[in-house]
């Protein structure tokens, strides 16, 4: 049976953002698996645009939605139209976008506010008893809105130099969830509440490593499906 599977995008680049890497190998796993996928992003304004030569803020303003479907090569639809009684799963990859432009965490740390139609889509899904795949930063959408679950961001020390953001660890704690440490190239499945996550580029590994971990990501979510 084919699995119909929602992939969320957050913009286009990494800094104002999807990660294009883990977007491309998100779909590129899909597609392996046969499965049906349908493109969203929501339909609002980017934080900031970053200039990702110089690393800077400029002063242009970009939509999320139009900035994903460079992405999604214009098959893309406004998050507004998911339909969740039409789909079997959710993922979303990672990239600064996620922490800026669906959630506030980039900004407020664990404080944050996520977008209302985000979080509204992910309970949704949760209350259907689909299951959420999540990579990188985007971990952290669920520990917003899901007190009490399980997920990676990778390792919570940074001793080999591998795990530059570990501190992410902490702060997801500090929701009251539970941080399981991973490698890159495994992904942790919370079977309660079927959020499946992978650490992706919160891991300084080689491109083919978080390709691999996404992999794994994405089976255990058709798996579950």
């Amino acid at each position: 049976m084919v699995k119909r599977v929602a992939v969320v995008l957050a913009g286009c680049g990494v800094f104002d953002g999807s990660e294009i890497h883990e977007a491309s190998a998100v779909l590129v796993h899909l597609s392996r698996s046969g499965a049906e996928v349908k493109i969203f992003a929501p339909n609002v304004d980017q934080m900031h645009v970053i200039d990702h030569v110089k690393g800077n803020p400029t002063e242009e303003q970009r939509n999320v939605l139009v900035e994903s479907a460079r992405l999604a090569r214009g098959n893309i639809l406004d998050l507004a139209e998911l339909q969740v009684n039409e789909l079997d799963a959710i993922i979303f990859p990672g990239g600064f976008g996620v922490a800026k432009n669906l959630c506030s965490w980039a900004v407020d740390g664990n404080k944050c506010t996520v977008n209302d139609l985000v979080k509204s889509t992910l309970l949704a899904f949760h209350n259907a008893k689909k299951p959420i795949g999540l990579c990188c930063i985007s971990p952290v959408l669920a520990a917003k809105v899901f007190p009490g679950c399980e997920v990676t961001v990778g390792h919570d020390t940074n001793s080999d130099g591998r795990f530059p953001d570990c501190s992410t660890a902490s702060s997801i704690e500090e929701l009251g969830c539970k941080h399981i440490c991973k490698n890159v190239n495994e992904a942790h499945v919370d079977e309660k509440n079927k959020i499946i996550t992978t650490c992706a580029f919160m891991c300084k590994a080689p491109l083919h490593e978080i390709f691999d971990g996404i992999g794994v990501m994405v089976q255990e979510v058709l798996k579950i499906a």
